[in-house]
């Protein structure tokens, strides 16, 4: 295999905005040096993963590496399911790389999935690892990428006046106690998930 792919979704369990999967594809001999402080999205600052965002954007430029972000939408989210979310935002993902590659990406990939995601079929190399974001450092960085384009959209969300009143910026839209109190005095907006707001009280359909 010339290439490996890492893959992780960020966005599972809020109240409110997308739920996206990112994808990571760099040589096999990438040396991870050129981006030593990659680890789980979830175990590093949201300056570092800022940083770690932009040194990647730097590395995709000079084509060293390449990513992408799939996203499925909230409302797109109550008409599937979270999972068959997941499912769609990682093939999109996937789709927009495999469009910039030149060859028969899968069969000169190994993939590596954290939890209990699965890649199409037509990638025969793929291995699912528990708490690979924090073992497997091409899903760690699948991870950081993916967490930085999601919390990127809820700060434009929270700019929005029609968003103001939820805070999207501070808890980007997880179900903390201030967004759940406002889901109740306010209702419920288009960025929410309404099949994930059904346990706070007073909610407005």
């Amino acid at each position: 295999m010339k290439y490996l792919l890492g893959i992780d979704e960020v966005g599972r369990g809020p109240l409110a905005g997308p739920v996206m999967v990112g994808v990571v594809l760099v040589p096999t001999d990438f040396s991870w040096q050129r981006l030593p402080r990659v680890a789980d999205s979830k175990s590093v600052s949201a300056k570092v993963r800022f940083s770690l965002y932009e040194e990647v954007l730097a590395l995709q430029r000079d084509g060293v590496l390449d990513f992408a972000v799939g996203a499925v939408s909230a409302p797109d989210i109550d008409k599937r399911g979270i999972v068959p979310a997941i499912t769609e935002a990682l093939a999109r993902a996937l789709t927009a790389i495999e469009e910039r590659f030149s060859g028969d990406l899968p069969a000169v990939s190994a993939v590596r999935l954290d939890g209990g995601l699965r890649a199409p079929a037509r990638y025969q190399d793929q291995s699912t690892i528990i708490k690979g974001d924090v073992t497997e450092p091409v899903i760690g960085l699948a991870s950081i990428v993916a967490k930085v384009t999601r919390d990127a959209y809820m700060v434009q969300c929270a700019e929005q006046a029609v968003y103001a009143p939820y805070d999207f910026a501070t808890h980007k839209g997880y179900g903390t106690k201030k967004h759940r109190a406002a889901i109740v005095e306010y209702g419920i907006s288009p960025e929410h998930r309404v099949s994930f707001c059904r346990n706070c009280q007073t909610v407005q359909n």
